[in-house]
């Protein structure tokens, strides 16, 4: 090979297009402040919940001299003596059996409510599902003295007179949630599982809810968490007995009884949060995904 010739290292560098300098990123204020602003919201919501909780490890002597530093040292009697006690899981047996009855019936009717709204064009469509979403407008607040007297008028009383009302304001959000969900399924799907000779029954169950999980799992954690912070309702109808009491309204109870333990009432409300927190913590992300896929609809 003759000297003269360029080599293929000289040849790539001449057809290369010259490169760019590398620019530095400009500092941008905004993104600091965004952080900043959410470490602020994040401090605002869990101050009160650490708070509450490091209150429970302390003495009646220690919160009063040192209220916003830690335990020293840490007390485990206060959780010690609720966690020990019948009555406190006896109420959150009751508010588990009330949130799961809940969480069934709105995610089944909810769904059963959205399918024909959703796939099917009938006369008079949009003004059942305006009837479903004025349900929004009318809250539980407002209802609930004519609910209580209507339920007594009924014989129904007790837990299963707090599943049925929370099952009915729950179905507006459902409806909502789910009709668009719904209606991004394919039509091609249901077609040719009725070639196929599937009724619409067999269609529903075995084909459209196992495509609608993700929409029903959002709604149902939306359901449980709704039902499990519930306390007006549960407040004209299971007054009385303690042990029929859901775990909300025992926490009240538990505060007159005890109004000069402060450590001890922190400990119980802290106890009586750690359920739902966990159980909507562990389903976030599938919110989140049903959430999306109903937006997408």
């Amino acid at each position: 090979m003759s000297s003269s010739q360029p080599s293929v290292v000289e040849q790539m560098s001449a057809t290369a297009p010259p490169m760019r300098p590398v620019r530095k990123r400009s500092f941008d204020r905004s993104v600091y402040l965004s952080v900043g602003l959410a470490l602020v919201g994040v401090a605002l919501t869990l101050g009160p919940i650490l708070y509450l909780v490091l209150g429970g490890f302390k003495t009646q002597g220690d919160l009063a001299e040192n209220p916003t530093g830690f335990p020293d040292p840490f007390q485990w009697q206060n959780y010690w003596s609720i966690l020990s006690a019948p009555l406190f899981w006896r109420q959150l047996l009751n508010s588990t059996l009330v949130a799961l009855a809940t969480t069934l019936g709105v995610v089944l009717l909810g769904t059963m409510a959205a399918y024909p709204l959703a796939r099917y064009k009938f006369r008079g469509r949009e003004f059942f599902f305006v009837i479903f979403t004025t349900g929004l407008m009318f809250p539980l607040t407002v209802a609930v003295l004519p609910l209580y007297l209507l339920l007594r008028d009924m014989g129904i009383s007790g837990l299963a007179g707090l599943v049925i009302p929370q099952i009915a304001f729950g179905l507006p959000v459902t409806i909502i949630i789910l009709r668009p969900f719904l209606k991004a399924l394919p039509m091609e799907l249901e077609e040719a599982a009725f070639m196929d000779g599937v009724s619409r029954i067999g269609f529903f169950w075995r084909m459209l809810l196992p495509l609608a999980k993700p929409g029903m799992v959002t709604v149902g954690v939306l359901a449980f968490i709704g039902s499990w912070n519930a306390y007006l309702l549960p407040l004209l109808l299971l007054t009385g007995d303690p042990t029929g009491m859901t775990l909300p309204l025992g926490v009240t109870t538990f505060q007159g009884q005890h109004s000069s333990a402060t450590t001890m009432i922190m400990a119980y409300t802290s106890l009586a949060m750690v359920p739902a927190l966990v159980f909507f913590l562990f389903m976030e992300r599938r919110i989140v995904d049903g959430l999306t896929g109903a937006v997408k609809g």
